[in-house]
């Protein structure tokens, strides 16, 4: 990708330059929930909007450098702060409002935080903070009105230049196992990077309208809903929402305003492909993506045959940009329940125990070449972690963690996170593949497997599964699963347990937490 000038600032050379560019042009389309009520924003609109909150940010002693809690639902306000803290050179550390006190405090005292902005119930969960607090949308004792706050702000305010490699972003990783750990981008590596996500994986292009539907806190947002739209010049599209998702209010909205391109978490796909789609027709929507942890064939099967759209998938992390998909613009072939083929700029392998490459089909650890070059959309480090680091860091590679296997022509498919692999009687089970095979059945809406201790086997297949409303537990249907399981997979592979369960433990990011059914 080439070298990076020494300075760069995601809001000042990229949002500024679309606003100089096509000043017009829609940037941020928000509805309220149930329609209540409606934001459009230009580019020349955003632009003077975030730097009214770059003024009165630094008014209220937030400077550059510092770590800044960054805890909204889905509002205005979220994209206005988040530019201008970046705009400022702070470090923002976006955070789901689902947080409890506790995860708050955790994260509060870990990262050093000097300052949280947050709307009224979150500022009730800060207990004795005793930084900068800046509330939205509210009053709150002790705590300024960011939004009165920019009102009075000026918009002149235009602080030095930022340098390329300065600390950016900081995401807590809500992992599968052990406590969240700091992932630490810099002002190029999200900022620069992701150009790859918006313009070869999301498609964009100016004029598009990319609506992502996932959380603030998720670094998914980072990547669909900030950073990948806005290098392309495109809208960024976002829904407020409460409460349990309704895929019949998503396809509602898909269907009545002008998306164009959409990106949905596997969770939602699930739910959304098992209504009757013919119900809805969406006369603008050109491009279909999903991420997050893999999507079973069949939704995608689903999807396709109901609406014509293929859904894109790509892989990445927390702690990088799209590392490998199913890019249009390349011409690729979709082959369902693969990932895809790496992204331009990154060199990757799967590797075995020895950091050597595995040979076509064979299974081992994803991992990203960091030398002789570092790529650009790789974060610095696990911050004030160097266990963590080295750990990861090996030789001249990252290992991502996560097992895959590459076939001849460079196609990349899931197994599974290598904590999650179980190992049955000599044979190595990804639970993907098993929990696949379960969500084909037709009572089944959710499924996890996990490896269970067995004294003769070592481990055996556990599933856990959530049947649709239609369905009641039985032995019966348990026995029915479990053959239906055998006639899909490899014989070794069927769940000797089943569990039904009315819902799966979930990371704040929707991903499973196997962990927990493991510790069960």
């Amino acid at each position: 990708m080439g070298e990076t000038a020494p300075h760069f600032n995601f809001a000042r050379d990229v949002v500024e330059d679309w606003a100089r560019r096509t000043p017009d042009a829609l940037a941020l389309w928000w509805i309220g929930e149930g329609g209540r009520g409606e934001l459009e924003l230009t580019f020349a609109q955003l632009t003077e909007q975030y730097r009214r909150a770059t003024s009165f940010l630094n008014g209220q002693g937030i400077r550059r450098g510092d770590r800044v809690l960054v805890m909204l639902p889905r509002v205005p306000q979220w994209w206005i702060a988040m530019l201008g803290l970046t705009r400022l050179g702070a470090v923002p550390i976006p955070a789901t409002p689902l947080l409890t006190s506790r995860d708050i405090a955790y994260r509060v005292k870990a990262a050093g935080v000097c300052a949280v902005l947050t709307d009224a119930s979150g500022a009730q969960k800060m207990g004795d903070f005793s930084g900068i607090g800046i509330v939205v949308g509210a009053h709150h004792p002790g705590w300024t009105d960011f939004d009165a706050g920019i009102v009075g702000a000026s918009p002149d305010f235009d602080p030095p230049p930022t340098m390329a490699d300065a600390p950016a972003i900081i995401y807590f990783t809500s992992g599968t196992a052990g406590p969240p750990k700091m992932v630490l981008h810099t002002q190029a590596s999200y900022g620069m990077g992701h150009r790859v996500t918006g313009e070869l994986w999301l498609d964009l292009h100016p004029g598009d309208i990319h609506w992502n539907m996932s959380d603030t806190g998720w670094a998914k947002a980072a990547w669909s809903s900030f950073y990948g739209p806005w290098q392309m010049g495109a809208c960024v599209f976002a829904a407020a929402a409460s409460g349990k998702f309704d895929p019949k209010a998503a396809l509602d909205i898909l269907a009545n305003y002008p998306i164009t391109t959409w990106c949905a978490p596997p969770t939602a796909l699930r739910l959304i492909v098992r209504e009757d789609l013919s119900q809805w027709k969406f006369p603008h929507l050109r491009h279909c993506v999903s991420a997050g942890e893999p999507l079973n064939p069949e939704v995608i099967s689903a999807w396709k045959l109901a609406t014509g759209h293929t859904i894109y998938e790509g892989y990445g992390q927390t702690e990088t940009v799209v590392l490998i998909g199913n890019y249009r613009s390349r011409g690729d072939e979709v082959r369902p329940g693969s990932m895809g083929r790496a992204s331009p700029g990154f060199e990757l392998s799967v590797l075995d125990a020895n950091l050597n490459e595995a040979p076509a089909g064979q299974e081992g650890e994803l991992a990203i070449r960091v030398k002789p070059r570092r790529p650009l959309g790789l974060f610095r480090e696990y911050w004030q972690n160097p266990d963590e680091n080295a750990a990861r860091f090996r030789g001249d590679w990252y290992l991502t963690g996560d097992l895959a296997r590459r076939d001849s022509d460079g196609y990349f498919w899931f197994v599974g996170r290598a904590d999650d692999v179980i190992k049955s009687a000599g044979y190595r089970i990804g639970p993907f593949e098993v929990e696949s095979a379960l969500i084909e059945h037709d009572a089944v809406v959710e499924a996890a497997v996990v490896g269970k201790p067995d004294e003769v086997r070592g481990q055996i297949v556990k599933a856990f599964v959530v049947l649709g409303k239609a369905f009641a537990p039985s032995e019966s249907l348990k026995l029915e699963l479990q053959e239906h399981c055998r006639r899909l997979t490899a014989p070794y592979k069927y769940p000797r347990e089943i569990e039904f369960v009315t819902e799966l433990p979930k990371t704040i990011s929707g991903k499973i937490r196997r962990i927990d059914l493991r510790q069960r």
